[in-house]
């Protein structure tokens, strides 16, 4: 934080109704003043692009030159001024060849006239002079021809989407025989006109068609219906796909490949999957759920699915997790799964709801600035936790929920808080963090909570209606909710997503027995210079004789006190009953009263929360409730208490073990059985019965439980765990090698050097990235000629993997060994100096020194090579280098 700010609050007291008063925290207003002697500044705000024109209509031809790796496009658009007269017209056109701008008329004849227009051209802006004046009425259309060539621009990037060339050629010369040829491309946030001439901002929509002409053996997909194809009799063909509808330029997309297509349906619409042909038989099972989702959530929301049809499509080397492309979703090859892997659980199924959600939120109703991105991510994520809650109950809806706190909390932990809609973000893809997707689904679920089902989901319902195939702003939320409830929501709006930060609760609570009463008593503890005084309507559970007797309570100071009259003590006192907050909280119950809500509260956080406590205690109450929590009865909970047995494991080890053994041979959940048989591994590894459990956990089909069970070899045995490995070396599973490796990285010596090279060159996407650090740790131990053999691996995985994170894998590994002989270098030379001069140890330490330097001096220079190659911001901050 800067020094010398100055912050000015606006505090409004309202009445809303009959409610209490209540204050409102509307955004913060920041002025900076860095001297007393300058003028204070403005903050900076990226407003919505102004829009001079709207996109009516793009009509894309395309061809593709792989060996160079350029698109041939001719693109019509027709537009028409927004409101003022223009004569000029500016279009975004990154990095491409403009050949031809011209204006395309209607002669007398009925036929089409093309007029050359005068234009210039930066490489990012089309500036076009329309020689006339148009108003509002007129209609403009253009004809531009141009060549694309994104593997010649400037790439940038962002943790979320790692690059923004629009267009993609993977393997474009087909020289990997293990990587099929496909072009693919990827739009959000303005990268498309790295393709295409467009306006490329979120606030436009257009209709669309594409002309994609590639060889016969590929499969295209676009948004929309493909209306025909054409053999050209040459060898290629023209497929022509049409979107009737309007959506914004980033959702455009296009894919090229060798695709095995599945046909699926939803009430007479395509639903068509596509996949590589060895996961061909697979297709069904990864995405098979979606007709489901599309009939859910258009019951739910009340607004069927708006598209001409569903499309799925998994690619090489991309960028993103997926996109929510309209009507044509592009996912990463992470979701490529077969049945045996799915055992497991499915890699995709959140995303794929997540997606689909997006084509109500995010492609029917866009936000009209990246600001405004919580209005499609923040949705989208809520999604993922709507399909969980129908499709499996509460409970998984609850982990969902739980996991996007901990993700933003994770995030901010440094305190990098940020308004939800934020207008002063340094770039655009800053937007996508853990507030416009975790902190923003959890909001949600707030509101949801706090005015009903009901009005929640009849809110959505209008917010969809009222502005579809538009875009929008978060006021516009605000006020479809305010018109279904006819309450006043800005308290709400203005302290969860115009301002930032979150409570940080401190919970006491105390009993008189005089008087009969349970005080409660709720401090916020949060940073008032950062977040608001929250405004929390919420619910407190009191059990009295083993029921539960529910207090509804507004929060809306710095302190809170609530006294209720009690025929007793309670045995709990049960504050946020609904465990809905979006919250830091110290919940200051006794070990006694969190073994009762483990055993009695009947929501997932309550238990969640009882068993991360009870975990941490000795006490007898404690050791029975974590043991009782090995038998939950949902997996995830019987996984958390596995991770807290440690006490309850020493002091009451024959009971503990006696679960573990049954969790470990007979739970129906893999990741269960995998945990318990590792736990078994480190608490009772001198049991007989647990190697025999591990061996049989090594033969299971479940590729999670071989992992565990090769681990858990490791602790008990490691001869059996190097023999298991071997063994294993042929598995294809990513899971399994990184298992075994991590087995060699252990106990492993220069024999199995030769495995982790075979296994680099098999090895992609997350896995690999796994893979790449255990590598590391491999070769720590390893000697020179070892650790020479591996430089060629690491340097190409430094320099030339696709993803920025991948390489930055490679360049962690290559300065680890950096730094490790920088530190044998120190040593060495100092233990010379007290070394008797000719003597043999003498010799045999300065011959290992020489061979340490050489070592150091050929991780230097890769090292120097990354450094001037390297070209994304991210990496080359982390190198040390300036952009």
């Amino acid at each position: 934080m800067f020094k010398n700010l100055i912050y000015i609050s606006l505090l409004i007291v309202a009445f809303i109704g009959c409610k209490p008063t209540e204050t409102i925290n509307l955004p913060e207003q920041t002025v900076i003043i860095e001297d007393p002697n300058k003028v204070p500044t403005r903050p900076v705000y990226n407003a919505s692009n102004t829009k001079k024109f709207d996109l009516v209509h793009t009509k894309l031809d395309v061809r593709f030159n792989w060996e160079k790796a350029h698109m041939y496009g001719k693109a019509k658009l027709t537009l028409t001024p927004h409101f003022y007269t223009q004569k000029e017209l500016v279009l975004n056109a990154r990095g491409m060849d403009i050949n031809k701008v011209q204006l395309i008329s209607i002669g007398q004849d009925s036929l089409p006239v093309m007029s050359d227009l005068t234009y210039s051209y930066d490489s990012l802006l089309i500036t076009i002079d329309l020689n006339k004046t148009y108003t509002k009425d007129d209609t403009l259309k253009l004809f531009i021809d141009y060549t694309s060539k994104p593997n010649e621009l400037s790439e940038g990037g962002s943790a979320a989407i790692t690059s923004d060339k629009g267009l993609y050629f993977i393997n474009e010369k087909g020289e990997d025989k293990d990587k099929p040829q496909q072009i693919w491309t990827q739009g959000e946030t303005e990268s498309n006109s790295a393709w295409f001439p467009t306006i490329d901002s979120p606030n436009q929509k257009s209709t669309e068609e594409i002309a994609i002409t590639v060889q016969e053996k590929y499969k295209t997909l676009s948004n929309g219906i493909l209306s025909h194809s054409e053999v050209n009799g040459d060898g290629t063909r023209t497929d022509f796909w049409e979107m009737n509808m309007p959506h914004a330029p980033y959702l455009f997309m296009m894919t090229i490949g060798e695709f095995e297509v599945f046909k699926d349906t939803w009430r007479g619409i395509e639903v068509n999957y596509y996949v590589e042909s060895e996961y061909a038989e697979y297709a069904k099972d990864i995405f098979g759920l979606t007709p489901e989702m599309l009939e859910f959530f258009s019951n739910k929301l009340g607004v069927d699915y708006p598209w001409q049809k569903y499309s799925q499509v998994i690619v090489r080397d991309y960028v993103s997790g997926a996109m929510e492309n309209t009507s044509a979703v592009i996912f990463g090859e992470f979701t490529h799964q077969t049945k045996r892997e799915m055992i497991d659980g499915s890699a995709g199924e959140d995303v794929i709801s997540h997606e689909l959600f997006h084509h109500w939120f995010g492609d029917l109703v866009t936000c009209e600035s990246w600001a405004n991105l919580p209005l499609n991510e923040s949705f989208a994520t809520y999604g993922e936790v709507l399909w969980r809650e129908h499709k499996y109950g509460d409970d998984k809806a609850a982990e969902g929920l739980q996991n996007d706190l901990n993700s933003y909390l994770g995030q901010v932990q440094r305190g990098n808080f940020q308004d939800m809609i934020r207008f002063d973000y340094d770039s655009r893809e800053d937007m996508f963090d853990g507030h416009s997707y975790q902190k923003g689904g959890r909001i949600l679920h707030m509101l949801r909570n706090y005015i009903g089902d009901d009005a929640f989901f009849a809110s959505l319902k209008l917010y969809l209606e009222t502005n579809k195939y538009t875009d929008v702003e978060m006021h516009q939320l605000r006020l479809a909710a305010e018109k279904v409830t006819g309450e006043d929501l800005n308290w709400f709006f203005n302290q969860w997503f115009y301002a930032k930060g979150h409570p940080k609760l401190d919970i006491k609570y105390s009993y008189n027995d005089s008087s009969k009463t349970e005080t409660v008593t709720v401090e916020q503890m949060q940073k008032l210079d950062i977040a608001p005084i929250y405004y929390i309507p919420l619910k407190i559970d009191l059990y009295i004789d083993g029921k539960a007797e529910t207090k509804e309570v507004i929060i809306d100071k710095v302190t809170n006190t609530f006294t209720f009259e009690v025929p007793f003590k309670p045995d709990l006192v049960n504050f946020d009953a609904d465990k809905m907050l979006l919250c830091e909280k110290v919940d200051n119950h006794n070990i006694e009263e969190w073994a009762f809500m483990y055993h009695n509260a009947p929501r997932y956080l309550d238990r969640f929360e009882a068993i991360k406590k009870v975990a941490k205690s000795g006490d007898e109450v404690a050791l029975d409730a974590i043991t009782h929590a090995l038998s939950d009865k949902y997996p995830y909970l019987r996984r958390t208490a596995i991770r807290g047995i440690k006490k309850a494991a020493k002091n009451n080890a024959e009971e503990v073990k006696a679960k573990l053994l049954d969790l470990a041979k007979n739970d129906i959940d893999s990741k269960v059985r995998g945990d318990a048989m590792g736990a078994l591994a480190k608490y009772f590894k001198d049991d007989e019965n647990v190697k025999a459990i591990l061996v049989n956990g090594v033969a299971e089909e479940s590729y999670y439980v071989i992992g565990k069970s090769l681990a858990g070899l490791s602790e008990v045995s490691y001869e059996d765990a190097m023999k298991f490995a071997k063994n294993l070396e042929t598995e294809e599973n990513s899971r399994v090698k990184n298992s075994v490796c991590g087995i060699y990285a252990e106990h492993g010596d220069a024999e199995q050097h030769a495995f982790f090279i075979k296994t680099a060159d098999e090895m992609n996407g997350f896995g690999k990235y796994g893979f790449i650090m255990t590598y590391g740790k491999y070769l720590k131990k390893q000697n020179n000629k070892t650790i020479k053999e591996s430089l060629p691996v690491l340097e190409d995985v430094a320099k030339n993997e696709s993803a920025w994170w991948m390489r930055m894998t490679g360049i962690n590994v290559i300065s680890d060994l950096d730094e490790m002989y920088k530190n044998r270098i120190h040593v060495a030379e100092k233990e010379l100096k007290d070394m008797d001069t000719g003597s043999d140890k003498e010799l045999e330490l300065r011959n290992a020194l020489d061979s340490d330097k050489e070592m150091k001096k050929s991780l230097s220079e890769i090292i120097s090579d990354v450094k001037e190659t390297e070209k994304n911001p991210r990496l080359r901050k982390m190198l040390g280098l300036k952009d």
